[in-house]
């Protein structure tokens, strides 16, 4: 596949026609990584590297630990998302933990590639910033639901997030596009696997979810609820 192609898949470039990502992509401005296996750490707090990554294939988790040593996911990066911070723009991910949920293909662009691209092409600024501008929210969602919200409420609302980001519709069920057990869910919560279990048990009897060892299903009518 040549960079080209890949410009195209990733998603701060949409909407560029194919005679502009060709102009971009001759700026020599995106570096390619190999591919990197299944739950591999790409960075902790304290190997932190300076640069924009773009995540051209595969879906990234963004954790820190607790005191206690607890795992808390912080978001799932997938295809088109970026993460990162140079001296000018960061994304507020430079602290923390990243790994692989599946094999993922990066790319990267450091600070005189991004002002080089910023200054030809400004109107990408304004979607870097809008693609910020997400990211803080979901970060304050996250947070209002710690403060104010019980565990049910919780599972509830990440289930429903992660559904719209990754759910496959069938049968009046979206099923999440991701190995979720659990534990996985208890760490995106900040929860144990106990109480977790226990309220996706109720889940299950009241026909809200339907689970299985690594997946998970959420009724669309309540999907359609939590979004609204």
């Amino acid at each position: 596949m040549n960079k080209l192609w890949y410009l195209s898949q990733i998603s701060i470039f949409d909407e560029m026609s194919r005679e502009e990502m060709r102009e971009i992509d001759q700026l020599d401005t995106i570096h390619h990584f190999n591919r990197i296996a299944k739950n591999t750490l790409v960075q902790t707090p304290e190997s932190s590297r300076e640069g924009l990554f773009f995540v051209k294939e595969g879906k990234l988790r963004l954790y820190k630990l607790n005191e206690s040593g607890k795992q808390f996911t912080l978001g799932i990066l997938s295809k088109g998302n970026i993460f990162g911070a140079l001296n000018s723009f960061s994304f507020g991910t430079s602290r923390v933990y990243i790994e692989t949920l599946e094999p993922s293909l990066l790319c990267t662009m450091f600070e005189p590639q991004f002002e080089r691209l910023m200054i030809n092409r400004p109107q990408l600024a304004l979607k870097f910033l809008k693609t910020l501008g997400e990211r803080l929210k979901e970060r304050e969602e996250q947070l209002e639901q710690l403060a104010l919200y019980g565990l049910r409420e919780r599972v509830l609302h990440i289930l429903s997030t992660l559904s719209a980001k990754f759910g496959i519709i069938r049968d009046g069920y979206a099923l999440i596009d991701l190995p979720l057990s659990h534990q996985e869910i208890a760490n995106m919560l900040g929860a144990s696997r106990e109480a977790v279990s226990g309220v996706m048990s109720e889940l299950a009897k009241e026909g809200i979810v339907k689970t299985s060892r690594l997946s998970v299903q959420l009724a669309v009518t309540v999907l359609e609820e939590q979004l609204s």
